[in-house]
């Protein structure tokens, strides 16, 4: 067991784990979600809403403990997503409170007990000072009161946040005898399901150690869920009021209480009060905080039985493309091309990529409709796994057939995010095909091929899957498979430099096509892959 200190790094670090092990545990948590609205988006609503405080710390470049913990509470409260995600920017604003007046460059055992009665005291006062027993509010209550315990008897970080954690989830299974709606339904409460999901996170963050957890099943029908659905308010109403004079905040609570439930008013340092209320007139929801302060960023969803609990708002724009890369100059090169990245795994390692990571990059992009570039680094079943999976959060996804990164660039080359995205995808595939590729490696032992034997640092030109051109080294290797490629036709040659090549090899390479094929241009990229010195395509 190897332990960490909780700094900004780590803090940040535990984000993305919950953002992660979210998206594992999303489906379950949407099934226990029956108070106080059985919308079954619990969830999806705390992925969405750490999802955006992830982001948030990531676009910071100061990496302390008090500005990676001020950057999450900022992207929680500006990305919260429904009654949870507000309650989830409550904890994380709290974690901001008291790692910043502490001026600590680490969190203890005593910093973390503090933080999270800080979380319960911004919780209940966000939901109106009364708590419902039952609820992530007990099993927050739970973990605090088991880290102070822990804090007092002069316990680790890593000890205080498993006995809190541990107590989260004893807590977590008595919520059914102090809520019946729980109870009824055979479920535990959604919202304590999903602290219990970034407290294991944490204990794995900073022990190396991620908590076993029974999956939580409901006993209650869906048809029974739907009713219950049916009969609840019919919109969800979310708007910040960035102005808000905080005498009127009980008199705004008030009235958003006549008009429907779920009412959740949380304040923010910077960024005056979040509003979430469940109304059957959204019209009136925002209506009622016109005279109190300027209502902004509205969102107005449906409380309908039959979405898939991603509302439109969750996406951030209409589509985008995503491509699995190798190097850190192929992220760059991509990225600079208006790609958002996924960095394949190092050479040798299988699978390159799985579904899960897929699936967590494809949500990452924060598009509604998102274009994959594989470039030959998912496997064909992780990859329609992970595209399936993607699917069945709302997102409309595109595989494009790519099997290498220069089949990428020219795909890449051709995107019009103006076209329907059917016509989009149908373009790159076609000039993803129209790109012959190959590629230079430096043989590691002898071996007998197509194009005769090879000894050990001999260049190994490959097309397919057969070595048809052996030279003395690299730069030879690649002269002869540019020929081959060339032998067609083509008017573009792209020469991707792997690492560990020297600069002088695209040079070489470069003069050779200038001399030799006279209607071709060349380009070259230091993508500084593993595996392959050289990635060849032509167009």
């Amino acid at each position: 067991m190897s332990e960490r200190r909780l700094d900004g790094a780590a803090l940040r670090d535990w984000a993305h784990t919950c953002v992660g092990d979210l998206i594992a545990h999303s489906d379950e948590i949407n099934t226990l979600n029956v108070f106080p609205v059985a919308d079954a988006d619990t969830g999806t609503n705390m992925l969405f809403t750490m999802r955006s405080a992830a982001a948030r710390a990531d676009a910071i470049e100061e990496r302390g403990l008090g500005a990676v913990a001020g950057a999450l509470a900022a992207g929680a409260l500006r990305g919260a997503r429904g009654n949870s995600g507000v309650i989830l920017s409550q904890i994380l604003r709290a974690v901001a409170d008291v790692t910043g007046a502490a001026a600590a460059d680490a969190v203890d055992a005593a910093l973390f007990a503090a933080m999270l009665r800080h979380a319960v005291d911004q919780v209940v006062a966000a939901m109106g000072g009364v708590p419902v027993a039952g609820t992530i509010v007990s099993v927050l209550e739970a973990a605090a009161e088991a880290a102070e315990d822990s804090a007092q008897i002069g316990a680790g970080l890593p000890d205080a946040v498993a006995i809190a954690t541990d107590a989260a989830a004893v807590a977590l299974d008595r919520t059914p005898e102090q809520l019946a709606v729980l109870a009824e339904a055979g479920v535990v409460d959604s919202g304590g399901r999903g602290l219990l999901v970034l407290l294991d996170a944490l204990c794995a963050t900073v022990s190396g150690v991620s908590p076993t957890r029974p999956v939580f099943v409901p006993n209650k029908p869906a048809a029974t869920r739907a009713t219950e659905l049916q009969s609840a308010p019919a919109y969800e109403v979310m708007y910040v009021l960035a102005h808000c004079d905080p005498a009127r905040v009980d008199e705004l609570r008030v009235r958003l209480e006549a008009l429907g439930d779920s009412v959740v008013i949380a304040a923010a340092p910077d960024a005056g009060y979040s509003v979430h209320v469940h109304a059957d007139d959204a019209g009136a929801a925002v209506e009622a905080a016109l005279d109190i302060a300027v209502p902004s960023r509205i969102q107005i969803s449906a409380l309908n039985p039959g979405s898939s609990g991603v509302a439109p708002s969750s996406w951030a724009r209409e589509r985008a493309v995503l491509a699995v890369v190798d190097g850190d100059g192929a992220a760059r090169l991509f990225a600079d091309e208006g790609a958002a990245v996924l960095r394949s795994a190092p050479s040798g390692q299988q699978p390159a990529i799985s579904a899960r990571q897929l699936l967590r990059a494809v949500i990452d992009t924060g598009a509604a409709s998102v274009l994959v570039l594989p470039n030959g680094y998912v496997a064909a079943e992780e990859l329609v796994a992970g595209c399936t999976a993607a699917i069945g959060w709302g997102v409309d996804v595109v595989p494009v057939p790519t099997r290498s990164m220069v089949q990428g660039l020219a795909a890449l080359a051709v995107h019009d995010p103006g076209r329907h995205g059917v016509d989009d995808g149908y373009t790159m595939a076609a000039a993803a095909g129209a790109t012959r590729f190959g590629s230079v490696r430096v043989a590691d032992q002898e071996a007998l091929t197509w194009a005769g034997p090879c000894r050990v640092g001999d260049g190994l030109g490959i097309f397919g899957d057969e070595v048809l051109v052996v030279r003395h080294d690299v730069v030879a290797a690649g002269r002869g498979l540019i020929d081959l490629l060339l032998a067609v036709g083509g008017e573009l040659v792209t020469v991707l430099v792997g690492a560990g090549v020297e600069e002088h090899v695209a040079v070489l390479l470069t003069e050779h096509v200038q001399r030799h094929h006279l209607g071709s241009e060349v380009v070259t990229y230091p993508t500084g892959h593993l595996g392959d010195a050289l990635i060849i395509g032509v167009e």
